[in-house]
């Protein structure tokens, strides 16, 4: 016990450390970027995520449509069709790999034991019992590229987020 006691207070010490980081890139989110409040109306995404998107997208109008946010940010698979066969490659990873990764962070947030229910969680899980060995891996990425557009789209338009905006159209069943 006296061994592990320094140990203790040391990780007790980093993680203060890492509480007021966190509290700083908060503050700096909500003062200098407030459209990364708009960003964390979906869940999972935390105050470094939409800074990282907002960072490098830069403005809303550098992507004209919002379903091209997937190509730039390299969250597309890559084509290689030969006629006869169109086989499923792995993704482009054309854009910035720092922000495809908290993205794809926030996807397995979403598709995790925690996720609330969503329009984004009922995707990738639809996607992820159908898609073979791997399929849990595509769902993430398939996640993080909806979460991007969606991300965007809110961005450019200002809209309140509704986490069942298709399964209300669809006439699904939503949680009140």
């Amino acid at each position: 016990m006296p061994a592990l006691q320094p140990i203790v207070r040391l990780i007790g010490q980093i993680t203060d450390e890492i509480k007021s980081f966190d509290a700083r890139i908060e503050q700096l989110a909500d003062e200098r970027y407030p459209a990364t409040k708009l960003l964390r109306q979906v869940s999972g995404v935390g105050p470094v995520t939409a800074l990282s998107f907002v960072l490098t997208l830069d403005t809303p109008s550098r992507v004209l449509d919002s379903r091209q946010v997937g190509p730039y940010l390299g969250l597309v698979p890559r084509t290689h069709d030969s006629g006869a066969s169109a086989p499923q490659l792995r993704i482009t990873k054309a854009g910035d790999p720092a922000l495809r990764r908290l993205l794809v962070i926030a996807a397995n947030y979403i598709l995790g034991p925690f996720g609330p229910d969503c329009d984004l969680r009922r995707f990738g899980l639809k996607l992820a019992a159908q898609g073979g060995k791997n399929g849990r891996k595509r769902a993430k990425v398939a996640v993080a590229r909806k979460l991007a557009v969606l991300l965007h789209h809110l961005w450019k338009t200002g809209e309140v987020y509704d986490r069942f905006h298709l399964a209300k159209k669809r006439g699904e069943l939503v949680p009140a």
